[in-house]
C-alpha cells in the first residue's frame, strides 16, 4: 500500500492505438485520477496512452509516481518531471514496484504488455496473493474478445466463475471512477 489516500496503478499502451476514443479515455482518465485525489502509478513512459494518462493528471494538479526499466528509457521516453520517478533493471521489477505501490488496479486499451501486466495481477488474485480491484476500461468495446476469452477458459473448466468476479468492467470513464469510489 502507498503513503496516500489510495494510488491507482494504471496499465496502457505505449501507443495511441487507432480509435481515437482510446486516446480522449486516457485524458479523461488522468483528469479523474487528479479529481478524486488518486495518485497516478504507470510505466513512466511520455507516449502513447502512457503519457496522455500522466500528462491528463500533472495539468490537473494531481500525483504521479513512474517506474521504467533502464531498456525502456529511449523507447518509453522517460517521463523524468514525475512526483516520482523510479528506474529498475528488469520488467519484473518495474511490475512489483508498480504493483506494491498502487491499491487498484485498471487497465486501457494496450498491447503485449498491458496483457501481460492484467493477467499478472489476476493471476496473483486468482492466488489469493492481494484482494486489490482491478478494472478493465472497456472504451468502445476493446476488450470484448478478452472477456470472452476469460469465459470461456471458464466454461472449459480451466478456472473457477470466481476470476470472472475479480475483475470489473467499465465501459467508460464514467463507471471507472464509480468503481473505484466503490473500491477505495
Amino acid at each position: 500500500m502507498s503513503d496516500f489516500p489510495s494510488s491507482v496503478c494504471v496499465y496502457c499502451g505505449s501507443r495511441d492505438g487507432t480509435d481515437p476514443a482510446y486516446a480522449q479515455a486516457a485524458t479523461e482518465t488522468g483528469q479523474m485520477l487528479a479529481r478524486n485525489g488518486w495518485r497516478l502509478v504507470y510505466g513512466a513512459g511520455d507516449v502513447g496512452l502512457m503519457g496522455r494518462v500522466a500528462k491528463a493528471v500533472q495539468q490537473a494538479g494531481g500525483r504521479t509516481f513512474g517506474v521504467i526499466p533502464t531498456h525502456l528509457m529511449a523507447l518509453e521516453v522517460g517521463k523524468r518531471d514525475l512526483d516520482s520517478f523510479v528506474v529498475t533493471e528488469t520488467m519484473h521489477e518495474r511490475k512489483k514496484v508498480m504493483f506494491m505501490n498502487a491499491d487498484a488496479v485498471v487497465v486501457l486499451p494496450g498491447g503485449a504488455g498491458s496483457l501481460d501486466e492484467f493477467f499478472e495481477v489476476l493471476t496473483w488474485r486468482q492466488l489469493g496473493l492481494h484482494r486489490k480491484p482491478i478494472v478493465l476500461l472497456n472504451i468502445a468495446g476493446f476488450w470484448d474478445p478478452l472477456l470472452a476469452l476469460m469465459r470461456h477458459v471458464v466454461a472449459q473448466g480451466f478456472a473457477g466463475d470466481d476470476i470472472l468476479g475479480f475483475v470489473t468492467v467499465a465501459a467508460d470513464v464514467t463507471a471507472l471512477e464509480c468503481a473505484l469510489q466503490d473500491a477505495l
